[in-house]
């Protein structure tokens, strides 16, 4: 037996010790509440400063949030970063130099942000990937929106399909829930409730530098469009995804079933997928199929999913179980 082997072993029988930082936050209390339900991870600390000192529960565990300053980095084997972007990394740094291993949900460490490379923590983009995270020490997280964007688009460009002049549209529609849970005007009830509205209109927004560099990591430099919309729901993530092909698929849905083979968090459907279909879940809902009355072949992929969970806190604890030696779907509602 590898030493590393009985480590897991070890901590697989006491737990292993975990921590978030920035747990006050939506995707932080969905990560605490996924690690009181996880058979192998147990919470060390949660971090939140303007709420130290106050205790919440979740999923049946009392959290008491503690300063940032004040959480024993060292006493937890990994790290959940869920610190806002521009202010994570020097905490992941902090939370490697203790000797834990990190999950950062934040996009300083994404692809094409110009920070050190690290794996980007989407499992499904191939064995390659997945075997970069089970051996990694810090993991990027993907953003909501690339994650409901690029594993509709990477089979079609693995399989030399996407039109090399190609402009790819991909609209998204997410709940409040994906803008934070500091208080903003645009974001009460009032100014939400019966209105729907384009916003980071110009394709400026920020997840576009991650998509971007990920396309182009895959061999594609097809323009990319995109665009996200505020629905007025609490969470989730509906996308419909326009790919010029080189070529029509005689049946897109089965191109997509056998792409994603084996893939315990991506479901395949004849039927566009809505957001109920997905709530709460740790999965990508994707449906596909060949647009008519168009000049060249153009495919529209549908994508739903939940932007806390696949889109953040599940997302991140599948990366966290793969990196800790456990099976990826561990505590995980598919």
């Amino acid at each position: 037996m590898t030493g590393g082997y009985c480590m897991i072993m070890h901590y697989t029988v006491n737990r292993i010790p975990v921590g978030v930082l920035g747990a006050s936050g939506y995707a932080g209390r969905e990560l605490c509440s996924l690690i009181a339900g996880h058979p192998r991870f147990s919470l060390a600390f949660a971090t939140a400063n303007e709420q130290r000192g106050q205790s919440v529960r979740l999923n049946g565990q009392i959290v008491t949030f503690v300063a940032s300053d004040d959480a024993d980095l060292s006493s937890a084997a990994l790290v959940f970063c869920a610190l806002p972007h521009g202010a994570s990394l020097p905490w992941v740094e902090r939370a490697r130099e203790a000797g834990a291993k990190v999950v950062d949900l934040s996009s300083d460490l994404r692809p094409g942000h110009g920070a050190p490379r690290v794996p980007y923590g989407m499992p499904e983009l191939g064995a390659e990937a997945r075997q970069a995270i089970r051996g990694a020490t810090v993991v990027a997280n993907p953003g909501c929106y690339p994650t409901s964007i690029l594993l509709a688009l990477v089979p079609l460009i693995r399989a030399d399909l996407v039109r090399a002049e190609a402009t790819i549209v991909a609209n998204s529609a997410s709940g409040v829930t994906g803008a934070g849970n500091s208080p903003k005007r645009e974001l009460l009830f009032a100014e939400v409730a019966e209105d729907f509205r384009a916003y980071g209109v110009g394709n400026t927004h920020r997840h576009l530098t991650e998509m971007r560099a990920t396309v182009a990591a895959f061999g594609s430099h097809a323009d990319l469009v995109f665009t996200p919309h505020l629905l007025p729901v609490a969470r989730g993530i509906l996308s419909t995804i326009t790919v010029p092909l080189t070529d029509p698929l005689g049946d897109a849905v089965a191109f997509y079933r056998d792409a994603y083979a084996g893939e315990p968090f991506i479901q395949v459907s004849d039927t566009p997928p809505s957001l109920r279909d997905v709530a709460h879940r740790n999965v990508v809902a994707l449906s596909a199929t060949m647009l008519a009355g168009t000049r060249q072949p153009t495919l529209l992929v549908t994508s739903a999913i939940d932007n806390l969970m696949k889109g953040a806190s599940g997302q991140a604890l599948q990366n966290a179980n793969l990196m800790c030696g456990l099976d990826e779907c561990t505590g995980l509602p598919e």
